[in-house]
């Protein structure tokens, strides 16, 4: 359906409870080093529960890694630095959709090298951010809505 990517993530639980949320979705992890935790970490596979055992994330060594063979790609940027919000987009399957590690979000380079694919969650001015496992479950299911008939093929 889609592709999540989680650059540089550093908290083993929302990467569990995010791998989790790619099986029910029919979507691929991707995960981009360096990781704030080992891949075989308890508290991963506890927030994913046995679903992990179920995902086969592809791990990227770097950023530039990934972007050489997916650059080309549809990507969305998830970013609290953009003015286009999430329900703007016209997503597609197989896009990827991309977010940022929980304490720096994505490197402004790449989001400077996209501006028209940062996409942003609306919060009031009090909220700052939101964890990533939400984050990543709003935007992505927001492109299940948009691809609805897609996705109940895979149902």
């Amino acid at each position: 359906m889609v592709n999540i990517v989680l650059v540089e993530p550093k908290i083993a639980p929302n990467t569990g409870t995010i791998g989790r949320l790619c099986v029910n979705l029919g979507a691929s992890l991707h995960l981009v080093e360096p990781l704030g935790f080992l891949i075989d970490d308890t508290r991963l596979k506890r927030a994913g529960l046995d679903y992990w055992q179920k995902l086969a994330p592809t791990i990227w060594p770097s950023l530039e890694a990934f972007l050489e063979v997916h650059g080309d790609k549809r990507l969305w940027l998830a970013t609290t630095k953009s003015e286009r919000n999430y329900f703007e987009a016209d997503f597609r399957p197989g896009d990827f959709l991309l977010f940022g590690s929980e304490t720096e979000g994505l490197p402004e380079r790449l989001r400077s090298a996209l501006p028209e694919r940062c996409i942003r969650i609306p919060m009031t001015p009090e909220g700052r951010s939101l964890n990533i496992s939400i984050s990543v479950g709003i935007v992505a299911y927001e492109a299940v809505r948009q691809n609805f008939a897609t996705f109940k093929e895979m149902m």
